[in-house]
C-alpha cells in the first residue's frame, strides 16, 4: 500500500505568489542599509575598472578591436551579478534561516518552504540587478557603453542572478555553519570567474578547459551581455540563455527539496 508523500518527501516544489511577501520583507529590511549598500555597488566597480581597466589595460592595449577597459567592464557586470546574488543566497539567507530564525516565523504564517525559497532566490536576483545597474552607470559615465543596447543586458542579468542564487541556496541548505561557504567560493565560484571570459577571451584557454567552462552558466551570460554592453549583437542567444535558465529551474527544485527535508524533517 502506497502512503502519500508529505511536503518533506515530494520532489517537485509548489511555489505560489505568496513568495512576494518574503521578497518584500527582505526589501524593507534592506532599505535601512540601502544608501551604504548602493555606494558599495558604485565604489567596487570603480576600483576594478581603475585597477584592471586602466592599469592592466595600459599593458594589454586591445582585445581584438576592443579596448581592454571596455572588454573588462562588460565582464565585471556579469561577475558582480554572480557574486552579489551568491552572497545574498549564502550568508544572508543562512542568517535568516538559522541565526535569526526568520524562516521559522514565516512558516507559522500561511507560507510554504517553497514560497520562502523562491522569495529568497528572487530577492537575491533583484540585488544582483541593482549591482549590475550601478556598474553600467559607472561605465556609462566613463564612456564605456556602446549604446542603448546595454539596457537589454539587465533582463539577462536578472536571469543570471536567479540561476546563481538558486545554485547557492543548495549550498545553504546543506551547510551547518558559515565556514562551509568558503569551499563553494574557492572550488566553484573562483574557477568559474577565471575561466568564463571575464578577464580575458575564452579563446586563450585550451580547448578542453573552454568546453568545461561552457558547462557553467557564467560563460554563457558573458557571451550575451558583452555584445549588448559594447554595442554589438550577441549570437546564439537562445542557447546561451537556456543554460542559466536550466540552472535556475533545476537548482530551485533541488534547493526546495533540501530545505523541506531540513526544516520539516
Amino acid at each position: 500500500m502506497n502512503t502519500p508523500r508529505g511536503p518533506a518527501q515530494r520532489w517537485l516544489p509548489r511555489p505560489s505568489l505568496r513568495f512576494i511577501p518574503v521578497w518584500r520583507r527582505n526589501l524593507l529590511v534592506w532599505r535601512r542599509l540601502m544608501i551604504p549598500s548602493i555606494l558599495g555597488h558604485f565604489g567596487e566597480p570603480v576600483l576594478y575598472l581603475l585597477a584592471f581597466g586602466y592599469g592592466l589595460g595600459a599593458l594589454i592595449g586591445q582585445v581584438g578591436e576592443m579596448e581592454y577597459i571596455v572588454f573588462i567592464a562588460s565582464g565585471i557586470v556579469c561577475s558582480s551579478a554572480m557574486f552579489t546574488s551568491t552572497f545574498e543566497a549564502l550568508y544572508s539567507a543562512y542568517t535568516r534561516m538559522e541565526t535569526q530564525q526568520t524562516w521559522a516565523a514565516m512558516l507559522g504564517a500561511p507560507l510554504d518552504v517553497d514560497d520562502i525559497v523562491l522569495g529568497e532566490a528572487i530577492w537575491a536576483a533583484s540585488k544582483s540587478l541593482v549591482s549590475a545597474t550601478a556598474i553600467l552607470i559607472v561605465a556609462g559615465v566613463l564612456g564605456l557603453l556602446g549604446g542603448w543596447q546595454a539596457l537589454l543586458a539587465l533582463p539577462v542579468i536578472l536571469l543570471a542572478g536567479l540561476a546563481f542564487a538558486c545554485t547557492a541556496l543548495i549550498v545553504t541548505a546543506l551547510s551547518r555553519s558559515y565556514d562551509f561557504f568558503m569551499y563553494y567560493f574557492t572550488l566553484v565560484l573562483t574557477p568559474m570567474l577565471l575561466l568564463s571570459g571575464v578577464f580575458f577571451p575564452m579563446e586563450q584557454l585550451p580547448a578542453i578547459i573552454g568546453t568545461l567552462a561552457y558547462l557553467l552558466p557564467l560563460a554563457h551570460v558573458v557571451e550575451v551581455v558583452r555584445p549588448l554592453v559594447t554595442g554589438g549583437v550577441p549570437e546564439a542567444v537562445a542557447l546561451h540563455l537556456a543554460v542559466p535558465a536550466a540552472y535556475a529551474v533545476v537548482s530551485f527544485i533541488i534547493a526546495s527539496r533540501l530545505f523541506r527535508r531540513r526544516l520539516l524533517g
